[in-house]
This record gives C-alpha cells, sequence and structure tokens, in this order.
C-alpha cells in the first residue's frame, strides 16, 4: 500500500477516482474528471486507478463499486462518494477544501 499511501501525499489536496473499463457510469465521468482536471490544475492532485488492476487497494480503502470517488486532504480521507455525479457538484465539493 505503499505506492497509494504516496499518492494521497502526493500534495495537500488529491482525488482518486476507482474506475473499471468495463463500467457504463466511469466512462460517462471520464470527461467530467477531465475537465475537473484542467480547471482545478496546480490546486489538486486527481489520480484514476482501475480498480481491476488495483483491487487490493481498492478493497482495503473500502471501495464497493465504481466509480468511487475519495477525496484526501493532507493524506486523511475527508470526502467520498460512488456513483456517478453531476461535475458541478464534483467540482464545488472539490473547491471546498481547497485553502
Amino acid at each position: 500500500m505503499n505506492d497509494y499511501t504516496d499518492i494521497i501525499n502526493s500534495s495537500a489536496l488529491v482525488m482518486v477516482e476507482f474506475y473499471a473499463t468495463w463500467c457504463p457510469h466511469c466512462r460517462r465521468m471520464e470527461p467530467v474528471v477531465e475537465q475537473i482536471r484542467e480547471l482545478l490544475a496546480g490546486s489538486v492532485d486527481i489520480y484514476q486507478l482501475d480498480v481491476d488492476e488495483n483491487n487490493e487497494i481498492a478493497s482495503e480503502v473500502g471501495v464497493t463499486g465504481t466509480p468511487t470517488f475519495m477525496i484526501y486532504r493532507g493524506g486523511q480521507p475527508v470526502w467520498q462518494y460512488s456513483g456517478e455525479l453531476d461535475g458541478n457538484v464534483l467540482l464545488q465539493k472539490l473547491q471546498s477544501f481547497i485553502d
């Protein structure tokens, strides 16, 4: 889990999306996540982890469905959501944790 610890501590604010290539909800969220990545570049590090390739990490952090979004601040989990959601909701949630 060292790599995951490095990811969540890579900057003050980090979002990790656990997704699956076969998941239609994940595919619909892909352009939304890309747009948020561009909008918040420099403020938030965004990582996307395929649950099929990272199933051990996903199960260790309690991911039970895809997509699952987890926001970490200072390496600590501060928010988690499973499922498809409106891009503005996700953007506002991230912005609320930016200092």
